[in-house]
């Protein structure tokens, strides 16, 4: 009986899960032909023992191939129990889903090499990296134990396998992104696809909320500043005309405690921004060898030194130093906003006009201290989907309540202040044309990528190289992998 499979539409959030999931779970056969003769499910191998007793061995097969790509029924079996290892509720997952993932990620890295989309092997390296820290928290840095689980003698050919697997899966969403850039939805597009859903089909949104918030940052004196700076141009020359090593004054000595293992080192991409606008400028203007001046950016005072240069691409290290903030700054920060928030409950000033008066937050300020949603680029929060710290912050505040004041530090462990409010309140409704645009238009902008993403699979699945074998062709595909 054929398995039928589902649409793209129907399972996209089994695709999007299997996106994050199929980063390394599965082997991956780059640059290798399959010749036509090597289709069968197994092979039949004879061993000669020492008793001439012929044994049948059963190989692993060959369950698909895409352009220079092959998928083996290992692949499938591998990934299952990935994901059911990560947790995931495989019961309605069937191996003709997997398997089609599979092939369509295939068919995106063999065209990423078509169109000449590269990805850097130090970025990958860096994927691999986190992701093993990632798998030894889960068996409590036991690598043998991990060795084990994935079936590999050291830790070399398991990382040299996770590189294939990432170059990939990364090719393939470099390839996807592609494929959808240039996709946009005009507002008549989006009151279209409104208006085709039907009134008992529209989506429900649930409680959302309007957030504002006022931040004030104690402030850094200039000779804490200035001692800071000297202290930077300290290192530089001691690297420049002393030979120091500028690694060992990294592990010393930076703030940025994530990069200390790699030597305060990042690899950047003209073509792909990464890191903060200034930092980006200062890296890209050094030559192999060079250390930057010292230079500030949100974070703190920085130098930079270029390691290596190819092409677009940067190998750079860097020194993060934080200003102290004394105990008296933080004091008359507190005292400050203990001001503002008096003035706002006394009604002497709105909190709308307090933030763009006394607030330090720069990307809220001018805009009377509203926050934006970064999922919809709008004002407005869903409860449900709210980041839990934030939530825990205002889920007690009614309308227009002005909340306590706030501590908070970054990861860098600068202190600040805020105040919340909630400026307005939306009940659970059904979709709303006016009120709910901006959400209508992700969800027919999203159906747009879709069909662009099924248009562009039909296209070069006509036009590359595609072999199912096996019970594979007993499958009921949304995508044309059988060629009928």
């Amino acid at each position: 009986m054929l398995l039928k499979t589902k649409s793209l539409k129907s399972i996209i959030d089994v695709r999007l899960l299997l996106v994050l999931l199929f980063v390394w779970a599965l082997p991956s056969h780059s640059q290798e032909i399959i010749e036509d003769e090597v289709e069968e499910e197994t092979q039949e191998v004879t061993q000669v023992d020492s008793t001439q007793t012929f044994q049948r061995v059963k190989v692993d097969g060959v369950a698909g191939v895409v352009g220079e790509y092959i998928v083996l029924q290992s692949d499938i079996d591998k990934t299952l129990i990935q994901m059911q290892a990560q947790g995931v509720n495989t019961k309605d997952i069937t191996r003709c889903q997997i398997f089609g993932k599979l092939l369509e990620d295939k068919l995106y890295a063999h065209h990423a090499i078509q169109d000449s989309i590269e990805v850097s092997d130090a970025e990958i390296r860096r994927s691999v990296d986190y992701q093993l820290q990632q798998f030894l928290q889960q068996v409590n840095g036991n690598m043998d134990r991990l060795l084990e689980f994935y079936k590999k003698e050291d830790e070399e050919s398991l990382k040299e396998e996770m590189f294939e697997i990432n170059k990939s899966q990364m090719l393939a969403q470099r390839m996807q992104a592609k494929i959808i850039e240039e996709v946009e939805v005009t507002p008549e597009e989006v009151r279209q696809f409104f208006n085709k859903i039907p009134e008992e089909e529209r989506p429900t949104f649930g409680t959302e909320l309007k957030v504002s918030q006022i931040v004030v940052e104690p402030e850094v004196s200039a000779e804490e500043e200035q001692k800071v700076i000297e202290q930077l141009k300290g290192f530089k020359k001691d690297v420049l005309e002393n030979g120091a090593s500028f690694r060992s004054k990294v592990v010393l000595y930076t703030d940025d405690k994530a990069s200390i293992s790699t030597g305060g080192k990042y690899t950047l991409n003209r073509k792909q921004p990464r890191m903060v606008k200034e930092f980006r400028q200062v890296a890209f203007s050094l030559q192999e060898g060079e250390i930057s001046d010292p230079f500030k950016t949100d974070f703190g005072y920085h130098i930079v030194y270029c390691e290596k240069i190819r092409g677009q691409e940067y190998d750079v290290s860097h020194i993060l130093l934080i200003p102290k903030v004394s105990d008296e700054a933080v004091t008359e920060a507190r005292e400050e906003i203990t001001k503002v928030r008096q003035r706002i409950v006394d009604g002497d000033i709105t909190f709308e006009a307090a933030a763009r008066e006394s607030s330090d937050e720069k990307e809220t300020k001018f805009d009377g201290g509203k926050l934006i949603n970064p999922e919809t680029q709008d004002y407005n929060f869903e409860l449900t989907r709210m980041d839990p710290e934030l939530y825990g912050q205002i889920q007690d505040l009614k309308d227009g309540e002005v909340s306590q004041i706030i501590p908070e530090s970054d990861r860098t462990g600068k202190v600040k202040f805020k105040l919340l409010t909630v400026n307005d309140r939306i009940d659970e409704h059904e979709a709303n044309y006016a009120r709910d645009f901006m959400k209508i238009k992700q969800m027919a902008l999203n159906e747009k990528k879709i069909k662009a993403i099924e248009k562009w699979q039909e296209e070069k699945i006509t036009d590359t190289y595609v072999k199912v074998t096996g019970e594979m062709r007993d499958c009921d595909y949304a995508s044309n992998w059988l060629k009928k």
